[in-house]
């Protein structure tokens, strides 16, 4: 019953500032005139990108600091971990993101990707933002995220 928001980044996303950092480092790489200016732009870059390994985490605690809501992190890696995803899992996955993709060159924004029967759809985040769709307590998938140890907001820790 309590309110929350989904907040999804795709691996390799920056924030405006390193965005603007990359490029002026770039930058910097191609006006490279001789060897040591080019190693330096080079070694900066290296280190750039050894801190975005850090940045999903940080982006975590900014949206923590500039909300006062609790951020989540989720590494799909970390979800795989407990096995192989199936033939089912990739098909599912690649339906997702090739509809999602198609979306966004169509600049349809503002919408979510679904799955209904063997199709997926668009359907306009204002048609389930706000909306609540009951799950039973006793529902199978409940059950077995409580006997895991995940809180879905019903006791504290």
């Amino acid at each position: 019953g309590n309110n929350f928001s989904i907040v999804a980044v795709s691996e390799g996303a920056l924030s405006l500032k390193d965005a603007a950092e990359l490029a002026e480092l770039e930058e910097k790489k191609r006006q490279a005139k001789d060897d040591k200016k080019l190693k330096k732009a080079g070694a900066a870059l290296t280190t750039f990108h050894a801190g975005q390994a850090t940045s999903t985490l940080r982006l975590s605690h900014e949206l923590e600091s500039l909300t006062g809501l609790e951020s989540r992190v989720t590494i799909l890696g970390h979800l795989q971990r407990g096995g192989t995803p199936t033939a089912a899992d990739r098909i599912l996955a690649t339906r997702l993101g090739t509809a999602c993709a198609e979306a966004i060159h169509d600049k349809r924004y503002g919408c979510m990707v679904a799955v209904k029967g063997e199709s997926t759809r668009l359907v306009p985040l204002a048609e389930v933002v706000g909306k609540r769709k009951h799950v039973p307590p006793d529902h199978p998938w409940v059950r077995a995220a409580l006997e895991t140890g995940a809180c879905l907001g019903n006791r504290l820790p």
